[in-house]
């Protein structure tokens, strides 16, 4: 009988598309990720934009912010998967973000050990929206893993029309090392 204990990891995915090269790649880490760590997919695109005016007050807060906030919060860590929109992260991964910070006092990110995994096709593989959001995640109380950043360029050549790592390329040890750091950054918190 197996007794292991896995780390509930809510996995944002930054890009809304269906076939985005950051849901690929957080689909192929959840396949690879170690048995340690139970990698799920958490969806954003229906959370509505945070507007204060949606709760407080005797204000019930949208039931979506609502589960979302619960989702975030059972969960032992957080795995952030960006693409890069103008030197930034994405609307959507940010709107997230603030979900979860709201109400003050209720920060769902706070003392979360959080990793961050950037994707562009360009050659920085999203170097600016990895640290923009490691700057906003300072704010949110997140530990954020320090190494090994994760940026990674020239993301439409590593995916087979299966959705699949291309092999050869190298990206499924860099995946691995990436587990072993986050696992050990886990393990701290």
């Amino acid at each position: 009988m197996n007794n292991l204990i896995k780390k509930d990891i809510a996995v944002l995915v930054g890009s809304l598309r269906k076939e985005s090269y950051g849901r690929q790649l957080a689909e192929v880490m959840a396949a690879m990720a170690p048995p340690t760590l139970d990698l799920q997919i958490i969806e954003i695109g229906d959370l509505p934009l945070y507007n204060e005016d949606l709760e407080g007050d005797g204000i019930e807060p949208p039931v979506n912010w609502v589960q979302f906030r619960e989702r975030v919060g059972r969960a032992d860590g957080v795995l952030l998967v960006t693409p890069e929109y103008n030197r930034s992260t994405t609307a959507a991964l940010k709107n997230a973000l603030d979900v979860g910070s709201r109400p003050y006092d209720k920060n769902v990110w706070s003392n979360k050990p959080t990793a961050i995994v950037s994707v562009s096709q360009g050659a920085i593989g999203g170097f600016g929206a990895n640290h923009h959001l490691r700057q906003t995640l300072v704010c949110l109380n997140c530990p954020v893993l320090p190494l090994p950043e994760m940026y990674l360029g020239g993301v439409a050549g590593l995916f087979n029309e299966k959705r699949e790592l291309v092999e050869g390329n190298g990206v499924d040890k860099l995946i691995t090392r990436f587990f072993s750091s986050y696992e050990r950054w886990l393990a701290r918190f």
